[in-house]
């Protein structure tokens, strides 16, 4: 199916051929499915029963996400936070992203998900990889199957003054878009600390750098605003989710907040820093200039 707002943004580009239908599929390729297998976290994203999109994490021991034949994801896993409890009902969009960041690979599935018991069963309709640009390297925690015991969850509506630190010095974020009849999707965001500007207590924004050119992400934007953001605390394993619109203005995204929920030991941790992406441009000064200092 085309998607008018990639279609839109690939025009802007000056580019003559889609790329979002011609690159996924809706089948999952052994290296695809290996590749799954191997991870004990998954990046997830869907809207709520109001019209909210939320990023979330699944996570378990290697193989806790398996294949079920070439259009089937089964994981031995729920989610916790803002999307506990969306599955339990009818088939719902979902976009997932499973990443590697000691080997900058990536992959994405968008499709339908339902809870069954104590797992989730993933129907896919898009299957790809990604670049392995502004992926910073992290290395797991040396025990894949050792999960945190979660912490309370803190709900607010305005950023408080040690998430705006927190999301000042990430260098990786995950957004979540939704479309109806279009479907979810999941995404990774990365670059030197700082690329992410927090210009107050509910709004930010940053710049989007150069990818795939397939813009699923700013195409779900151009045509319903509501997006969700995860920043993961690398160190410790806490998660950070914010809820509310975004828009995109050709060169940043600016992201105005309506809810924000912290969740204590969310992923197990902590994962050793390696090394920056080469790819990473130096961030934006407060004037919106690269800061070269």
């Amino acid at each position: 199916m085309e998607h008018p707002g990639e279609l839109l943004l690939q025009r802007r580009a000056g580019m003559t051929r889609p790329l979002g239908s011609a690159r996924a599929r809706a089948e999952i390729p052994p290296v695809a499915a290996a590749f799954l297998e191997a991870r004990n976290m998954l990046v997830i994203g869907a809207r709520d029963d109001r019209g909210r999109v939320w990023a979330g994490t699944l996570t378990g021991p290697e193989g806790f996400a398996t294949t079920d034949g070439d259009r089937s994801i089964v994981v031995d896993a729920l989610p916790d936070g803002p999307l506990a409890g969306l599955f339990g009902g009818e088939p719902r969009d979902i976009g997932v992203i499973a990443i590697e960041p000691a080997t900058r690979r990536r992959m994405r599935v968008n499709g339908r998900a339902r809870g069954d018991g104590h797992r989730l069963t993933i129907t896919t309709d898009q299957v790809y990889s990604n670049c392995p640009k502004y992926i910073q390297r992290r290395v797991p925690p040396p025990v894949l199957g050792e999960l945190p015991r979660r912490g309370p969850a803190t709900t607010a509506r305005t950023l408080t003054e040690a998430q705006r630190r927190w999301i000042a010095m990430a260098d990786t974020f995950f957004i979540a878009t939704h479309v109806a009849g279009l479907g979810a999707d999941t995404s990774h965001r990365g670059g030197a600390p700082g690329f992410v500007r927090v210009t107050g207590e509910r709004r930010l924004a940053w710049r989007e750098y150069p990818g795939n050119f397939m813009f699923m992400t700013l195409g779900n934007l151009e045509l319903a605003p509501a997006c969700g953001l995860l920043f993961l605390d690398w160190e410790h394993g806490h998660g950070l989710h914010l809820t509310g619109r975004a828009a995109y203005d050709g060169g940043e995204v600016e992201f105005e907040l309506d809810e924000v929920v912290e969740i204590t030991a969310e992923i197990p941790s902590p994962w050793r820093f390696v090394e920056a992406s080469p790819f990473n441009p130096p961030p934006l000064d407060t004037t919106g200039r690269p800061d070269r200092s």
